[in-house]
């Protein structure tokens, strides 16, 4: 009898080929990280369980299930040893990697105890065709773990990942005849030396007193620093000093030097995702860089059907993603998100703006990174102006070699304000300064207050920007903006802290409400921007409002900034930047290691189901309001009506909505303001039914308050 995996109209795949196009691919994969015969194990053991007539039957009509992943992983468990630890990836190759479970426990077949009880079909034919490969090396040196059953549940999570990957690209080469329609992009001598052409010109640039020329100093040394081995780094740049190009230049060079496969840029906001991305593709060309976050859509253009697939397993040589895709995968467990794991070793990882961290779990965030450098091959780059105190975090002896030369040198030179406490002031002293400005840029905690701020200044030249307003809105009134300020027309923008990273503009003055020493130093980053006027007469004042209201998260990162501030400190110096982000990281103490994460993972007990739904960095309970105020908007609310929501749909209608969080949500649908989009799409998805409470000057309106009420 011939075992088959796959049939595709007349043609057909044994389950021998099958096992066997997987193992080598999955061990290809793990030979990045010195584990070729784990990942070829893997593959070869994954599937046996097809060998069962039952699942014979199936495949020629049968419409009975037939679970054919518990075999290989009882197989495994049973034989013990190293190769009880493939019980977890081939459980798991569909459903994904399950929690544990107890021994005593009779189990669910969600935990891996569970599915090992279960009387699954016979398979024993599988002895006539497959012999179980030889795994006789650990995956690693126990030695070197800092927390051995935190790395260990690590290289399962990788393994994994090789296996589902090579899974799904085998099957897909079957079913499609090779014509997969893949395109893994340039390799990294091709990219460097577009690169080394771009930049051609501007390392003859050694004028000091330029601001290019201190460009190209911090570029040139990230270039020689480009030939040091793996490991962790820090590109330390004022704003101003070129570190985008930099930090790439710093990456193909390193890549090149030690044979690493990929780059990839993990940035906080989508905004500055773009510009990067932008910059990227437009020197390396755009085959070549994938943007793989929520906002990015490839499914609706055949033409960009490869960069499709490549963003399933980040199959290209430059990745530029969020820290909520990076993070959430590393501690996923389904084959959706890992696929892509195997992908992150042997690569340059580069963290923009490092001071964005998740606080809530950084301390998971950092044995995650010191994996991949102490076991996959990784060299990862932090950097960002104001550089977090992340050492203390790292458990092995990784000390970090700073890429910027002449550090203190570079800051003195790019400083372009001057800092001013306003102290504690009224709205309406706010305000009033306000008036007497030509151009300023005001910051405020809330949109509430921004709302209230705004109101009191409307009018010819005064602008509200903030999350209230929906994506799309927000682009218009930020090119209004920059219209305004390119001819040097009135302009006072009222905003919140969006504005602070990721947007290109350049006001004469800045006002920032208290918030944490990064934020301020942001927020003086759109003061005397292009370095046209002199720090002295480019202010940035930091001011604390009478009425302090709620700030969501950030009460400590207030509090330790204005204990620097009354005690006199320069919070834009490097040495108070350190001393705010060492005295924040004590002060949240096991806030940092919110639910306990790596403490689950404890004495051969991995809860890889039960973290991944907890490891959440985006935890605000907030509600999508869809602003229907635009032809195209009312297009996508029709065919959401009609058709219901798909993933493609959601994505398209996310540039004409808001998220509000419970209290404001609340408000406004007891005032009869809302109405549920879809009964059955189980979306938190609203309709804003009173055009009247989103206006062109300050989108949503929050000053709803209970007892109101709208008639139809």
């Amino acid at each position: 009898m011939e075992y088959l995996a796959h049939i595709e109209g007349i043609r057909e795949q044994s389950i021998k080929e099958h096992l066997t196009g997987t193992a080598e691919r999955a061990g290809k994969f793990a030979e990045t990280f010195g584990c070729y015969e784990w990942g070829y194990c893997s593959g070869m053991l994954h599937d046996i369980g097809k060998y069962s007539l039952e699942f014979q039957q199936r495949l020629q009509g049968s419409d009975k299930k037939v679970d054919h992943a518990t075999a290989g992983a009882k197989v495994c468990y049973e034989m013990g040893g190293l190769y009880g630890f493939l019980s977890y990836c081939i459980a798991g190759h569909h459903s994904g990697l399950p929690d544990t479970g107890e021994k005593a426990d009779l189990g669910t077949s969600a935990t891996l105890m569970g599915r090992l009880k279960k009387n699954v079909k016979d398979f024993e034919a599988y002895k006539q065709e497959i012999r179980v490969p030889a795994l006789k090396n650990p995956p690693f040196d126990p030695k070197s773990a800092a927390n051995f059953d935190f790395a260990l549940s690590m290289f399962i999570r990788m393994l994994y990942s090789c296996l589902v990957d090579a899974d799904f690209l085998d099957t897909e080469y079957f079913m499609k005849q090779g014509e997969t329609g893949r395109d893994s992009g340039e390799d990294m001598e091709t990219l460097l030396k577009k690169l080394e052409q771009h930049i051609s010109k501007w390392l003859d640039n050694d004028n000091l007193d330029t601001v290019n020329g201190r460009r190209t100093e911090i570029l040139r040394s990230c270039l020689e620093k480009g030939e040091l081995g793996k490991g962790l780094f820090r590109l330390t740049v004022p704003t101003g000093g070129g570190k985008t190009v930099a930090s790439l230049a710093f990456a193909l060079r390193h890549a090149v030097k030690n044979k690493m496969d990929r780059i990839i840029y993990v940035i906080p906001y989508t905004s500055i995702i773009e510009q990067n991305a932008r910059v990227f593709s437009d020197i390396l060309g755009k085959d070549n860089v994938l943007e793989n976050h929520y906002n990015i859509d490839y499914e609706s253009d055949e033409e960009l059907k490869p960069m499709h697939l490549a963003s399933e397993n980040w199959d290209k040589p430059v990745i530029v993603t969020t820290n909520v895709q990076f993070f959430e995968s590393l501690f996923a467990n389904r084959s959706s998100k890992c696929r892509k794991l195997h992908n992150m070793a042997n690569s340059v990882i580069i963290f923009d703006e490092a001071q964005m961290f998740p606080n809530d779990y950084l301390k998971p965030c950092i044995a995650a990174m010191e994996e991949l450098i102490q076991h996959y091959g990784a060299s990862i780059v932090l950097c960002t102006a104001t550089q977090p105190a992340l050492q203390q975090f790292f458990q092995s002896s990784i000390d970090a070699v700073e890429l910027c030369p002449r550090l203190d040198e570079q800051f003195r030179f790019f400083k372009r304000v001057t800092l001013k406490d306003l102290s504690r002031i009224s709205e309406e002293e706010l305000a009033e300064k306000l008036e007497k400005e030509e151009q300023a840029l005001c910051i405020i905690n809330t949109k509430k207050k921004a709302q209230s701020i705004y109101q009191r200044l409307k009018g010819e030249g005064v602008y509200h920007l903030s999350t209230s307003m929906y994506p799309k809105h927000r682009k218009c009134v930020l090119e209004d903006i920059r219209r305004r300020l390119d001819n040097e027309k009135k302009c006072i923008v009222i905003s919140t802290s969006l504005v602070e990273a990721g947007v290109d503009l350049d006001f004469q003055s800045v006002y920032r409400q208290l918030a944490g020493v990064d934020s301020i130093i942001q927020a003086a980053g759109r003061c005397n921007r292009e370095g046209k006027r002199s720090a002295e007469e480019s202010n940035t004042y930091i001011f604390r409002l009478e009425d302090r209201g709620y700030v969501s998260g950030q009460r400590q990162q207030i509090a330790v900034a204005n204990d620097l501030i009354e005690d006199g400190r320069d919070i834009s110096s490097l040495e108070a930047i350190m001393e705010y982000f060492e005295m924040l990281y004590h002060f949240r103490g096991e806030g940092l290691n919110k639910k306990n994460i790596l403490a689950q993972f404890r004495r051969g007990r991995y809860p890889f189901t039960k973290v991944a739904k907890e490891f959440k960095l985006i935890e605000e309970n907030t509600t999508t309001i869809f602003i229907n105020r635009e032809e195209e908007a009312d297009n996508l609310l029709k065919e959401i009506q009609r058709n219901g929501f798909t993933k493609k749909l959601v994505r398209q209608a996310g540039q004409y909505c808001i998220n509000v969080y419970e209290n404001d949500f609340d408000k406004l649908n007891a005032a009869g303001m809302l109405q549920a989009i879809s009964e059955d799409g189980g979306e938190d998805f609203f309709l804003l039914r009173d055009d009247g409470q989103y206006t062109e000057e300050m989108g949503l309106r929050l000053d709803v308050e209970y007892g109101r009420a709208v008639v139809f």
